[in-house]
């Protein structure tokens, strides 16, 4: 479970305004960092496959994020992969 620090500091990373928590910049930081825990619970609890099943649907949720980012606003997409460090 993500903490009320790592979620807000997530999303300050990139909202685009104070009280911004939807744009899909923002749920993909957020993802990304949930995804970053379950990763860590999966590799010590390998028999955890409902961990599994939903670290699995969390990636597919951030990639089709990220498509849909790249297909509207390919600069703040750029940044957005820069800023979290991730791969295409």
């Amino acid at each position: 479970m993500i903490t009320k620090e790592k979620k807000a500091e997530a999303v300050a990373k990139l909202a685009r305004s104070e009280k911004d928590v939807g744009s899909p910049e923002v749920q993909v930081s957020v993802l990304t960092e949930r995804i970053k825990e379950v990763t860590e619970h999966v590799k010590e609890n390998k028999h955890d496959f409902m961990a599994k099943r939903g670290l699995m649907q969390m990636v597919g949720q951030r990639k089709k994020l990220l498509k849909y980012l790249e297909r509207t606003d390919f600069d703040l997409y750029k940044k957005t992969i820069a800023t979290l460090g991730l791969r295409k």
